[in-house]
């Protein structure tokens, strides 16, 4: 062998006759099974590669690649492991020049093959801990690691990435993870395995070379790397149970260059779209797959997947909520019993707000704000169109569950969320359909609204300790957090507190109230006056409480004796906790008298009392003693004497009554209807006054509150103004506003004698003069017609 490489560096020219001639003869003593010959013909093959790098060894190689898969073609497996150490060692020469016309797709075929032996001769076993012969398979895995580092680097030559290789390759190397862990999940929890244990163990060798593989990924390449693992999962039933699916996942998401996350997040998704009629079982592993993904990935970068992932899931969200919908009708029916599958699409469910929430509560504070958008904007209000959900397919009950479902994953969104003012916490496109889902009928969901009003409003986690319903002795010992009101917030109390005052008012007073929604609305009524209450809005609650009080004792609603005591023992613990806030002596002290002589008189007006288990309930509330009630006059003079201004106390709170009572199916609202009078001047001559009275009757006023019929003409009316200035032609709806202009100036002239001066077109402006009077032009699309403008 010295003289043979001596004379083959000194005339490399000479290695192509030297390649073929050992080839040949090693080719003669493979076929005659002359293993010793072999080895030495494959020894000499070696040494002289390893030896000689000039530019004339590239037809040496072609021999040497030869005899490899003349060795990985035999049946003998010592010489299918002597065929792979050669490659391994040819593997790790560094080329100087890439050989373009080389290809290796025997090599990944021979050596994905060897990945799946078995084979049983009991000389080639391993002595490796565990009984099963593993040596073809690291062969055959020590093999690809060989070909991924000979090609994946080199961009203009054959690759490997193209999918018939990756579709070999990837199963192949998950194949062997697979196998050694199902072994060691019956022999135990595994103990760490030592250096020798690594390089003998098929199980770490195959991980290592996935690994690598991936880490070698690029953009273009990445997901033809991927996709390979969802066809194994697949044929071998891995979703369930997900513990190897799980583990295959974390392995690419921490291999894969960092900004590629989104890509392996867009391939689970698309594997989830495309299992969306599998079994539940196998959805909620994918889902739980894509959790994990997804807790690697938010430390990263994201990409473009945000909305994308929280479409998908919530999609996925419905279609789980349909299935349980449409089964639970079969089971009614008789037809098979299907509890279990019921169960199983809980999972689903539980698993996809689990992943929104824990997706959502990683997202930086700009994403979390239009992730909530996006889901509240998901969320079905009954009577409106204005939900992005296709509920059509669902029926009540799968409404109902979608809108639980739904709010449970914003409240997993809102969770932690700590905004610098309530306005960025709260705006109004978010607010004002998050009141709305708290007028629905089903308590449930009312107390989910009321959860994620407090994860947004509690910016000092306060909740905790304001946790349930109850007369606290001293609030000091609770130690409050709080901040000085800021002008944001304010602002935003003007603007929107009397519909969050609202609001609790009408959810103290449903029936199906328990126990939890007085808690809740007590929180909410706590951490206003906590974070946005100044002496103005403290005024405006204590008046809310006041009139929570009158309506308990009133009764008007005809409430059930539970809630009217639920509703005084709610206002008793909050009145008591605002006292203390603003520590006026002579308010606490009137706080503290009445909950004494409650105590004693009538303790189910008192939280300890009315929601402990299986207390004594009055069968009616007759007592009209005014020292067992809270009182306006007391209060007022209270707080008159430290400063504050009462004259509104005076003045009951009444609470607006809006459409959102028809939209949330509320029963126990009447819906109020408007009338317009026109007050004429005495100027306009009688004649031209149309009169339009008509006797006032018990079956008009009837006709007049009976709304039933109201919101779908409102709807019908909408839909066809919509549809007008979405199909009409231009010209038509232009002469339409010309002659509402012609209207508006005949009618302006007549009642303020102004000089009116039309617009020459409808996108014009009017001019309006009156003596020496000065009036802005307005654009005639701004006006309200046939409404009198008023300047």
């Amino acid at each position: 062998m010295e003289k043979l490489t001596f004379y083959a560096v000194s005339a490399p020219e000479k290695l192509d006759r030297i390649g073929a001639y050992l080839a040949e003869r090693l080719s003669r003593d493979v076929v005659r099974h002359r293993s010793g010959y072999v080895l030495i013909a494959m020894e000499a093959l070696d040494q002289l590669l390893m030896a000689c790098h000039s530019q004339s060894i590239k037809p040496f190689v072609e021999s040497f690649l030869h005899m490899v898969a003349k060795l990985l073609e035999s049946g003998e497996p010592k010489l299918q492991v002597l065929g792979t150490n050669s490659f391994v060692k040819f593997a790790n020469i560094e080329e100087d020049t890439p050989s373009y016309h080389r290809r290796y797709d025997f090599f990944v075929s021979r050596f994905s093959a060897m990945c799946h032996s078995c084979h049983s001769d009991p000389e080639i076993r391993t002595e490796a801990p565990f009984s099963h012969p593993h040596r073809i398979r690291i062969a055959g895995i020590r093999g690809i690691q060989g070909v991924v580092r000979k090609t994946v680097n080199d961009e203009l030559r054959a690759t490997i990435w193209e999918p018939q290789h990756m579709d070999k390759i990837v199963p192949s190397l998950l194949f062997n993870m697979q196998k050694i862990e199902e072994i060691d999940s019956r022999i135990g929890p595994p103990s760490s395995p030592s250096a020798a244990d690594k390089e003998e163990n098929p199980a770490v060798l195959a991980e290592n070379c996935f690994r690598e593989l991936l880490g070698r990924a690029t953009f273009g390449n990445m997901n033809n790397a991927v996709r390979p693992v969802f066809a194994h999962l697949d044929h071998h039933k891995l979703w369930d149970p997900n513990e190897f699916a799980v583990h295959c996942f974390k392995i690419i998401m921490y291999s894969i260059q960092a900004q590629y996350s989104h890509h392996v997040i867009q391939e689970i998704l698309g594997h989830l779209d495309a299992c969306k009629k599998d079994s539940p079982r196998v959805r909620a592993g994918i889902i739980q797959v894509l959790l994990e993904a997804v807790a690697i990935a938010a430390k990263g970068s994201i990409g473009p997947t945000v909305l994308e992932v929280f479409n998908t899931l919530l999609k996925h969200l419905r279609l789980s909520v349909e299935f349980e919908a449409s089964d639970s009708h079969k089971g009614s029916l008789g037809s098979v019993n299907l509890n279990s599958k019921d169960n199983d699409e809980k999972i689903v469910q539980n698993a996809i707000i689990q992943t929104i929430g824990f997706f959502g509560s990683n997202l930086p504070d700009y994403q979390r704000s239009e992730i909530m958008m996006f889901i509240m904007g998901k969320v079905p209000v009954f009577g409106t169109s204005t939900h992005t959900l296709d509920i059509s397919q669902l029926g009540d009950l799968g409404t109902r569950r979608i809108q639980i479902m739904l709010l449970r994953s914003l409240l997993m969104v809102t969770s932690g969320y700590k905004a610098k003012t309530i306005v960025t916490a709260l705006p109004a496109s978010f607010l004002d359909p998050l009141l709305s889902s708290s007028l629905m009928e089903d308590y449930e969901l009312r107390q989910l609204v009321l959860e994620v009003m407090h994860n947004l409003m509690d910016r000092h986690d306060n909740r905790a300790k304001l946790r349930g319903i109850r007369i606290i002795p001293d609030v000091a010992d609770l130690k409050i957090k709080r901040e000085k009101i800021c002008r944001q917030d304010t602002s935003f109390m003007k603007k929107n507190g009397q519909q969050l005052y609202r609001h609790i008012y009408l959810g103290c007073k449903e029936e199906d109230n328990v126990q939890k929604n007085y808690e809740l609305l007590y929180t909410s009524l706590a951490l206003m006056t906590i974070e946005l209450a100044n002496e103005e809005v403290v005024i405006d609650l204590i008046r809310l409480a006041i009139a929570l009080q009158d309506s308990a004792i009133i009764n008007e609603d005809n409430l059930p004796v539970f809630h009217r005591c639920g509703i005084m023992a709610l206002v008793a613990a909050y009145l008591n906790f605002v006292s203390q806030m603003i520590a006026v002596p002579a308010f606490c002290q009137h706080v503290s008298k009445v909950i004494e002589t409650r105590t004693v008189e009538a303790p189910y007006f008192l939280p300890e009392h009315i929601f402990r288990d299986k207390c004594m309930i009055p069968k009616s509330l007759e007592k009209n003693e005014k020292n067992l009630y809270f009182l306006t006059n007391k209060i007022a003079e209270s707080l008159g004497g430290s400063g504050y201004s009462v004259e509104r106390l005076s003045v009951p709170y009444v609470p607006q009554v809006t459409d959102e009572d028809r939209l949330s199916r509320r029963k126990s609202i009447v819906d109020t209807v408007s009338i317009q009078v026109d007050i004429l001047p005495s100027s306009i001559p009688s004649d031209d006054v149309v009169s339009n009275t008509e006797e006032i009757t018990f079956e008009a006023l009837k006709k007049a509150i009976d709304t039933s019929g109201m919101e779908e003409q409102e709807k019908e009316k909408r839909r066809l103004v919509i549809e007008k200035f979405q199909k009409a032609p231009f010209e038509e709806i232009a002469a339409q506003c010309e002659s509402k202009a012609n209207f508006l100036h005949d009618r302006l002239a007549q009642i303020l004698e102004l000089t009116i001066r039309p617009p020459p077109s409808p996108s014009g402006t009017l001019t309006i003069t009156s003596g020496h009077a000065q009036y802005q032009s307005v654009p005639v699309y701004e006006m309200k017609f046939p409404d009198l403008c008023v300047y």
